[in-house]
């Protein structure tokens, strides 16, 4: 970010802390309390838990299906937890613990609870396949596997179901203060390949700095609900959960997403904000308005998106519906959140991703590292406070600099707001142009028969590649139709050669397209 764009978010953060109600007195003893958490676990997710309970303690912290616990509440029952897993299960500094859990609050006990003792922990996927699963728990051998009953633990692997309630009861002696704090490992996507473990430790610096742009941007306020839907075990669903204990917000959790349900609790608990995947925020569209006029969601101020496209086309239906409440998240899991788009952005310039958040800068290089013009397509380098060191493996993403690749092709444009043109490995080579699907994509979904659309490259003897289009109908259109829909809006050699009809995309647990299926 420039300076003079940093100081006017700086200003905006001033105002939003005061407005969030983050910023409040504390007497003496929370002060004390809070320092204590500091001095004992460091900057981990165990003082971010131990914090919400000195600074909120009669808040509610977690509502879920088994219904709700203050914050209070939690950070005692996480002491117990962390006693017992210390003195039965041996887990002690550098330990790891392996979290197999949908959302509910067996996921946040399970990882406030390892983090209170130094270990560290690692979040699997709760779509895996069994012999994927198997692979992963073979590969990274935890120590212990808190996993919900319907999943199965291999018989060699230490194992704890993750209704965690008969260790509270636990009279072990309060576990040892860490020597140092345990990372958090966050598994990739793994949508062209075998997922890759991303370890980090939390800062408070690359926190701050989300959190204040969070309180701007997307209007949070301290003590509103905050309804979760994507995985928890993601990076979006993670970090914005961990927001929500800085803001001391309860978190409203379900085990598997419900669009109806969404609406439902959102008008029970008065919901603040929402978090969502794109193809989410699609499913509460298709509800139609009769369905969605029986709900009360005035309590909104902010729908947070990530973790995939969102789309222009979607982005202003969504807010021609529930009004300017959308925001976008980009990001991944090894550079965190880097840059959000409120609606104003999403309005006056379609397609946008937002601009960097506070801490972090994106430039656009070409292939020899240099920075490309206005407008120009190059490859997206973040640097922020929340940038990972590297996989697991010791390998890593490629690094210019203090900035490190997204995999993402993109550009900026006058007012430095961000776009994604692409992935890097999505490009089509077609007759010697470059085509960058995303273009096509939203055409498509532009075109009123088309709910969603993927476009991808096929092998030809020709053209080296040529375009082939799948997409989800919700009229009735000809493959025909369509293919001329894109060649009237977009050059000739952008448009597809063959439109194929799904019923439904494949997609992985966090909404994103598995494009190497399709191919």
């Amino acid at each position: 970010m420039s300076l003079r764009s940093t100081a006017a978010e700086l200003g905006g953060v001033s105002v939003a802390v005061v407005k969030s109600g983050v910023w409040r007195p504390m007497h003496p003893g929370q002060l004390i309390g809070i320092e204590r958490a500091l001095r004992q676990w460091g900057q981990s997710m165990a003082a971010l838990g131990a914090i919400a309970a000195v600074r909120y303690p009669e808040r509610a912290a977690v509502i879920d299906d088994d219904g709700s616990t203050t914050y209070a509440e939690l950070d005692r029952r996480c002491e117990r937890i962390a006693a017992e897993l210390h003195a039965s299960y041996g887990i002690v500094a550098g330990s790891k613990v392996a979290v197999l859990c949908r959302n509910h609050r067996g996921f946040l006990e399970a990882t406030l609870a390892a983090s209170r003792v130094g270990a560290d922990v690692l979040f699997v996927n709760t779509e895996f396949a069994a012999p994927q699963l198997e692979a992963v728990l073979e590969r990274h051998r935890p120590d212990l596997l808190v996993h919900d009953a319907e999943f199965t633990a291999p018989a060699d692997l230490p194992a704890l179901l993750s209704d965690l309630s008969p260790l509270v009861s636990s009279t072990a002696p309060p576990a040892p203060a860490p020597s140092s704090p345990g990372h958090i490992t966050i598994l990739t996507s793994g949508t062209t390949g075998t997922p890759k473990a991303a370890p980090r430790v939390p800062t408070a610096l690359g926190l701050a700095g989300l959190t204040a742009s969070a309180l701007r941007r997307f209007g949070l306020r301290s003590g509103e609900p905050m309804l979760i839907c994507p995985p928890l075990f993601h990076g979006l669903g993670l970090l914005t959960s961990m927001m929500a204990l800085f803001f001391g917000s309860p978190l409203v959790l379900t085990r598997r997403f419900d669009a109806a349900e969404v609406l439902r609790r959102v008008d029970e608990y008065r919901i603040g904000s929402i978090v969502a995947v794109p193809v989410m925020l699609r499913r509460l569209l298709e509800l139609g308005p009769a369905e969605l006029a029986q709900y009360d969601v005035r309590s909104v101020r902010a729908v947070i998106s990530g973790a995939s496209a969102l789309g222009a086309p979607l982005a202003e239906q969504f807010i021609a519906q529930f009004g300017p409440v959308l925001c976008d998240a980009y990001g991944s899991s090894e550079v965190g959140i880097a840059t959000i788009a409120n609606s104003a952005d999403l309005l006056a310039a379609p397609g946008t991703v937002g601009r960097p958040c506070l801490g972090s800068s994106v430039r656009i290089l070409d292939d020899h590292g240099q920075p490309v013009g206005v407008g120009a397509t190059g490859r997206i380098f973040v640097s922020s406070g929340l940038v990972f060191g590297g996989y697991s493996d010791g390998s890593n993403k490629s690094v210019i600099g203090r900035r490190m690749s997204t995999g993402d092709l993109g550009h900026l444009d006058r007012a430095r707001r961000l776009f994604v043109d692409g992935r890097e490995d999505d490009m089509i080579v077609s007759g010697g142009e470059n085509v960058y699907p995303i273009e096509v994509e939203d055409c498509l979904t532009r075109h009123p028969a088309v709910a969603e659309a993927v476009v991808i490259g096929v092998p030809d003897a020709e053209f080296g590649q040529r375009l082939a289009a799948y997409v989800v109908l919700r009229s009735e259109v000809t493959e025909d139709e369509l293919i001329a829909h894109v060649r009237a809006s977009l050059a000739r050699y952008k448009t597809p050669r063959e439109v194929v009809i799904l019923d439904a995309l494949p997609r992985n647990a966090t909404g994103k397209v598995l494009r190497n299926k399709l191919r």
